[in-house]
This record gives structure tokens, sequence and C-alpha cells, in this order.
């Protein structure tokens, strides 16, 4: 098993502009101190919401399967990362190698059923009694939405919040869970350099939490 820096370094992570003293993650393997990382303030969470916000007035305006594109490509990072993530979450929450594989294939299956519900995204036509009329199921998107998820599932319980709503035209906010902070950080970089092959150019995002200063849902714009 590799150490956390050359798992960190073979998904292209730099931990340099996330270290703090706020977050401390700690390998339940062995006790060892993983990393120490900053978290923002309220202002900065603000922020964050806010251009979270202005993102997905720009991304609910782009074809579903067009955002199923996105998705796809984000399942074959994963596909290619698959061996660092999963060691990186073996490392970090404890769990032995092929359980930790187990959460990145989680993440491989919820984006194919994502790419496929991007072009099922129907409504129902339905007969109404009064002449004339007729009523139909259109699905709308709510806008923001915040997630706290599980730090026994690092990766795969975001990925299956971030994979549908990216295709529902959600933004999905997470905290970043403090005892797998890294796991967090690694699966930013795989789903970085997807949004850059999408966009034909270098990718402005990252992943929303409360200890990184980038958007990842710059997307749309």
């Amino acid at each position: 098993m590799k150490n956390i820096n050359s798992v960190l370094n073979e998904l292209g992570v730099d931990l340099k502009p996330w270290t703090g003293s706020k977050i401390h993650s700690f390998s339940p393997i062995n006790g060892t101190k993983l990393a120490s990382l900053a978290a923002d303030d309220s202002a900065q969470v603000a922020g964050k919401v806010a251009s979270a916000h202005a993102a997905y007035l720009q991304w609910r305006e782009v074809p579903a399967p067009r955002r199923g594109e996105l998705v796809r490509l984000f399942g074959d990072e994963l596909r290619e990362h698959k061996a660092s993530l999963g060691q990186l979450v073996t490392l970090e929450a404890g769990k032995i190698l092929q359980e930790g594989l187990g959460e990145v294939q989680e993440m491989i299956d919820i984006c194919d059923f994502a790419v496929g519900l991007s072009r099922q995204l129907y409504g129902l036509t339905i007969a109404s009694e009064r002449p004339g009329h007729r009523m139909m199921e259109q699905w709308h998107p709510v806008g923001v939405i915040g997630v706290i998820s599980a730090f026994n599932f690092p990766v795969a319980v975001w990925a299956w919040n971030a994979a549908l709503a990216f295709v529902w035209q959600q933004r999905d906010l997470e905290t970043v869970r403090k005892n797998t902070a890294d796991s967090d950080c690694g699966a930013y970089p795989v789903h970085e350099g997807c949004g850059a092959f999408w966009l034909g150019r270098p990718c402005r995002s990252g992943r929303i939490n409360y200890r990184q200063q980038r958007c990842r849902d710059c997307h749309g714009r």
C-alpha cells in the first residue's frame, strides 16, 4: 500500500493551497496524521453558495443530454484512476482495499445510470376533464442544494448526489467530512480533468466545499 502523498501525487493533488489547522485527518489503520487542512468561514461559504447559484442559472439552460455527456466523461476518468482513488479511501477510511475499490466502482456505476437518465427525463401528459385542456408533468430543478454525506462512504455517497445533480440541473454543495478530507480532495482533479475536456478549454472548476476557493460549477458559463 502506498503512502498518502504518493497517492495524492498520482491524482494530481497539491495539498499546499488547502493546508491549515482546522481539519485534521488521521488514518484509522495506525493513527497517523495524514493531513491538516483549512476551513472556510461563514463569509467564504456564503460566497460559494452565491457562485453556485449563479452557475446553476446557466447550467439549467444546457440540454440534458449534453449534461449527461459531462457525467460520462467523469465516469471514464474514474475508471482510469480507480486504483489510486481506491487506495486513498483505504488509507483514510480504514477499509480493506477491495472495499475502497468498490466505492469507486459505485461512483462509476452511478455515472452510467445518470448518463442514461439524461435522455429519459420524461413527464406525463394527463387527460383532463375540462374541454380544450390538458395537464402536463414537467420537471424543474429546485436550485442549490446542500448535502451532508457519510464519512464512512467518502466518495460513493458524494457521487450518488453529484452525478444525478449534474443531470437534473441541480447545484450540489457538499460538506467535507473531517475524517476523510483527503478522499474529498482526491476526487476533485479527476472531475476537473473531465470538465476541461468537456469544455474544450482549461477548466476553472473544483468541487465546492467549506475549505476550497474554487467553484466546480463553472461548466455552464
